[in-house]
Protein backbone atom coordinates (compact mmCIF):
# COMPACT_ATOMS: atom_id res chain seq x y z
CA UNK A 1 0.00 0.00 0.00
CA UNK A 2 1.53 3.41 -1.04
CA UNK A 3 2.23 5.68 2.33
CA UNK A 4 0.59 8.65 2.67
CA UNK A 5 3.21 12.07 3.11
CA UNK A 6 4.28 12.23 6.49
CA UNK A 7 2.46 14.48 8.78
CA UNK A 8 3.15 15.63 11.97
CA UNK A 9 0.77 14.44 15.25
CA UNK A 10 -0.93 17.68 15.23
CA UNK A 11 -2.16 17.75 11.50
CA UNK A 12 -2.90 14.17 11.72
CA UNK A 13 -5.69 14.60 14.07
CA UNK A 14 -6.73 17.64 12.83
CA UNK A 15 -7.27 16.40 9.15
CA UNK A 16 -8.77 12.70 10.22
CA UNK A 17 -11.55 14.65 12.65
CA UNK A 18 -12.06 16.67 9.11
CA UNK A 19 -12.25 13.62 7.14
CA UNK A 20 -15.06 11.49 9.60
CA UNK A 21 -12.62 9.61 10.67
CA UNK A 22 -12.90 8.09 14.24
CA UNK A 23 -11.31 8.75 16.59
CA UNK A 24 -13.05 7.18 19.46
CA UNK A 25 -9.52 5.46 20.77
CA UNK A 26 -7.45 7.76 19.68
CA UNK A 27 -4.34 5.79 21.43
CA UNK A 28 -4.63 2.43 19.13
CA UNK A 29 -5.52 5.09 16.74
CA UNK A 30 -1.83 6.94 16.83
CA UNK A 31 -0.35 3.78 17.43
CA UNK A 32 -1.65 2.71 14.34
CA UNK A 33 -0.60 5.64 12.25
CA UNK A 34 2.70 5.66 13.59
CA UNK A 35 3.36 1.79 12.59
CA UNK A 36 2.12 3.08 9.34
CA UNK A 37 4.71 5.76 8.98
CA UNK A 38 1.85 8.21 8.89
CA UNK A 39 2.83 9.99 11.18
CA UNK A 40 6.01 11.83 12.16
CA UNK A 41 6.96 11.32 16.13
CA UNK A 42 6.42 14.61 17.99
CA UNK A 43 10.14 16.17 17.85
CA UNK A 44 11.46 18.62 20.56
CA UNK A 45 13.24 20.79 18.67
CA UNK A 46 10.26 20.86 15.84
CA UNK A 47 7.24 21.53 18.29
CA UNK A 48 9.69 24.70 19.34
CA UNK A 49 10.28 26.13 15.79
CA UNK A 50 6.42 25.89 15.14
CA UNK A 51 5.67 28.13 18.35
CA UNK A 52 8.63 30.83 17.27
CA UNK A 53 6.86 30.56 14.44
CA UNK A 54 3.56 31.19 15.00
CA UNK A 55 4.97 34.08 17.52
CA UNK A 56 6.72 35.68 14.67
CA UNK A 57 3.50 35.59 12.02
CA UNK A 58 1.72 37.39 15.62
CA UNK A 59 4.23 40.13 15.81
CA UNK A 60 4.28 40.71 12.05
CA UNK A 61 -0.26 41.04 12.06
CA UNK A 62 0.18 38.00 10.39
CA UNK A 63 -2.02 35.52 12.41
CA UNK A 64 -3.60 32.36 10.61
CA UNK A 65 -5.61 31.74 13.62
CA UNK A 66 -5.96 28.10 13.47
CA UNK A 67 -8.35 25.42 14.77
CA UNK A 68 -10.81 27.59 16.66
CA UNK A 69 -14.27 27.19 15.29
CA UNK A 70 -17.17 25.19 17.34
CA UNK A 71 -16.83 22.08 15.33
CA UNK A 72 -12.44 22.32 15.66
CA UNK A 73 -13.30 21.90 19.47
CA UNK A 74 -16.03 19.45 18.72
CA UNK A 75 -13.28 17.44 16.89
CA UNK A 76 -10.89 16.89 19.51
CA UNK A 77 -13.53 16.68 22.42
CA UNK A 78 -11.97 12.55 22.61
CA UNK A 79 -8.81 13.63 22.99
CA UNK A 80 -5.87 15.70 23.22
CA UNK A 81 -1.71 15.66 21.96
CA UNK A 82 -0.55 18.82 22.97
CA UNK A 83 2.97 19.70 21.49
CA UNK A 84 4.26 21.73 24.07
CA UNK A 85 3.92 22.64 27.58
CA UNK A 86 3.84 26.45 28.20
CA UNK A 87 4.32 27.51 31.90
CA UNK A 88 2.94 31.20 31.85
CA UNK A 89 2.20 33.63 34.18
CA UNK A 90 -1.77 34.65 34.94
CA UNK A 91 -1.27 38.34 33.64
CA UNK A 92 -4.08 39.50 31.06
CA UNK A 93 -1.89 40.65 29.04
CA UNK A 94 0.25 37.25 28.47
CA UNK A 95 -2.11 35.04 26.42
CA UNK A 96 0.20 31.70 25.11
CA UNK A 97 -2.98 30.58 22.28
CA UNK A 98 -2.49 34.36 20.82
CA UNK A 99 0.53 35.34 20.82
CA UNK A 100 2.06 31.47 19.34
CA UNK A 101 -0.97 31.63 16.79
CA UNK A 102 -1.97 27.96 18.14
CA UNK A 103 -5.54 26.60 17.87
CA UNK A 104 -7.40 24.08 20.17
CA UNK A 105 -4.94 20.98 21.40
CA UNK A 106 -1.56 22.73 20.09
CA UNK A 107 -0.49 23.56 23.57
CA UNK A 108 -1.08 22.55 27.44
CA UNK A 109 -0.78 25.55 29.35
CA UNK A 110 -0.49 25.99 32.92
CA UNK A 111 -1.09 29.50 34.39
CA UNK A 112 0.34 30.98 37.99
CA UNK A 113 1.24 34.47 38.49
CA UNK A 114 4.68 35.26 38.33
CA UNK A 115 5.35 32.04 36.46
CA UNK A 116 6.54 30.46 39.07
CA UNK A 117 7.98 26.46 39.51
CA UNK A 118 10.42 26.27 42.79
CA UNK A 119 7.72 26.33 45.76
CA UNK A 120 4.61 26.31 43.68
CA UNK A 121 3.88 22.98 45.09
CA UNK A 122 2.06 19.56 43.80
CA UNK A 123 -0.73 21.56 41.78
CA UNK A 124 1.94 23.30 39.24
CA UNK A 125 4.70 20.09 39.17
CA UNK A 126 1.83 18.02 38.98
CA UNK A 127 0.20 19.58 36.04
CA UNK A 128 3.30 19.56 34.13
CA UNK A 129 4.48 15.93 35.16
CA UNK A 130 0.93 15.50 33.91
CA UNK A 131 1.46 17.11 30.63
CA UNK A 132 4.70 15.01 29.89
CA UNK A 133 3.58 11.32 31.59
CA UNK A 134 0.34 11.41 29.89
CA UNK A 135 -0.29 13.72 27.03
CA UNK A 136 3.55 12.71 26.09
CA UNK A 137 4.43 16.33 25.13
CA UNK A 138 8.12 16.63 24.72
CA UNK A 139 8.92 20.73 24.86
CA UNK A 140 8.20 22.76 28.06
CA UNK A 141 8.61 26.38 27.57
CA UNK A 142 8.75 28.56 31.06
CA UNK A 143 7.56 31.62 29.93
CA UNK A 144 8.09 35.08 31.68
CA UNK A 145 7.24 38.41 30.29
CA UNK A 146 8.03 42.07 30.62
CA UNK A 147 6.75 44.40 33.56
CA UNK A 148 5.70 41.14 35.44
CA UNK A 149 3.94 43.00 38.54
CA UNK A 150 5.29 39.60 40.77
CA UNK A 151 8.29 40.14 40.29
CA UNK A 152 8.15 43.91 40.58
CA UNK A 153 6.57 43.26 44.26
CA UNK A 154 9.38 41.03 44.91
CA UNK A 155 12.02 43.43 44.25
CA UNK A 156 10.23 45.91 46.13
CA UNK A 157 9.67 44.28 49.34
CA UNK A 158 12.90 42.19 49.40
CA UNK A 159 14.39 44.46 51.80
CA UNK A 160 11.39 46.00 53.43
CA UNK A 161 10.04 44.76 56.65
CA UNK A 162 6.41 44.89 55.43
CA UNK A 163 4.21 42.11 54.45
CA UNK A 164 1.47 41.66 51.37
CA UNK A 165 -2.31 40.90 52.19
CA UNK A 166 -3.35 37.11 52.19
CA UNK A 167 -1.78 34.32 50.54
CA UNK A 168 -0.71 37.31 47.81
CA UNK A 169 2.85 37.84 50.89
CA UNK A 170 3.53 33.86 50.42
CA UNK A 171 3.62 34.34 46.36
CA UNK A 172 5.74 36.74 46.48
CA UNK A 173 8.40 35.04 48.75
CA UNK A 174 8.51 32.79 46.32
CA UNK A 175 9.89 35.29 43.34
CA UNK A 176 12.47 36.71 46.14
CA UNK A 177 15.83 34.42 45.25
CA UNK A 178 15.39 35.05 41.42
CA UNK A 179 15.66 39.02 42.13
CA UNK A 180 17.98 38.02 45.15
CA UNK A 181 20.32 35.85 42.74
CA UNK A 182 20.02 38.66 39.61
CA UNK A 183 21.51 41.15 42.26
CA UNK A 184 24.16 43.41 40.97
CA UNK A 185 24.34 42.08 37.19
CA UNK A 186 24.66 44.61 34.66
CA UNK A 187 21.59 45.90 32.63
CA UNK A 188 17.82 46.77 34.06
CA UNK A 189 17.46 45.45 37.36
CA UNK A 190 13.54 44.34 36.71
CA UNK A 191 14.36 42.67 33.64
CA UNK A 192 16.93 40.82 35.43
CA UNK A 193 15.17 39.46 37.88
CA UNK A 194 12.46 38.27 35.75
CA UNK A 195 15.10 36.41 33.42
CA UNK A 196 16.23 34.58 36.18
CA UNK A 197 13.05 33.97 37.86
CA UNK A 198 12.69 32.09 34.26
CA UNK A 199 15.96 29.84 34.16
CA UNK A 200 15.11 29.15 38.12
CA UNK A 201 12.04 27.17 36.67
CA UNK A 202 14.19 25.93 33.71
CA UNK A 203 16.49 24.60 36.08
CA UNK A 204 13.94 23.24 38.93
CA UNK A 205 11.91 21.64 35.74
CA UNK A 206 14.99 20.04 33.74
CA UNK A 207 15.86 18.34 37.05
CA UNK A 208 12.45 17.33 38.09
CA UNK A 209 12.50 13.23 39.24
CA UNK A 210 11.35 11.00 38.82
CA UNK A 211 9.29 12.36 35.68
CA UNK A 212 11.45 15.13 33.76
CA UNK A 213 15.13 14.51 34.51
CA UNK A 214 15.49 11.18 32.72
CA UNK A 215 13.24 12.15 29.97
CA UNK A 216 15.61 15.20 29.58
CA UNK A 217 18.62 13.20 29.99
CA UNK A 218 17.29 10.81 26.97
CA UNK A 219 16.23 13.78 24.68
CA UNK A 220 12.56 13.22 25.09
CA UNK A 221 12.42 16.40 26.34
CA UNK A 222 13.38 19.78 26.22
CA UNK A 223 12.95 22.59 28.40
CA UNK A 224 13.22 25.79 27.73
CA UNK A 225 13.03 29.75 29.52
CA UNK A 226 11.63 32.74 27.20
CA UNK A 227 10.52 36.13 27.89
CA UNK A 228 7.45 37.39 26.36
CA UNK A 229 7.65 41.36 25.95
CA UNK A 230 4.69 43.36 26.20
CA UNK A 231 5.24 46.04 23.69
CA UNK A 232 6.77 44.25 21.24
CA UNK A 233 4.95 41.02 20.74
CA UNK A 234 7.95 38.94 20.65
CA UNK A 235 9.13 35.80 22.67
CA UNK A 236 12.99 35.25 23.44
CA UNK A 237 14.45 32.16 24.85
CA UNK A 238 16.83 33.44 27.44
CA UNK A 239 17.85 29.60 28.55
CA UNK A 240 18.19 26.96 25.73
CA UNK A 241 20.64 24.41 27.04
Amino acid sequence: MRKLPMVSRREFFTLAAAAGLSVSNPRGFLASALADKTVSPVNPDQALRDLLDGNKRFMKGQTKGPRRSPAEFSRLAAAQYPEAIIVSCSDSRVAPEILFDVGVGDIFVIRVAGNVVSGAGVTVKGSIEYGVAELNAPLIIVLGHSNCGAVKAAKQHIDATDSLPGAIDGLVELVKPAVAQSKGEPGDALENAIRKNVEIGVEKLKNLDPILAPRVKEGKLKVVGAVYDLSTGEVKLVSQK
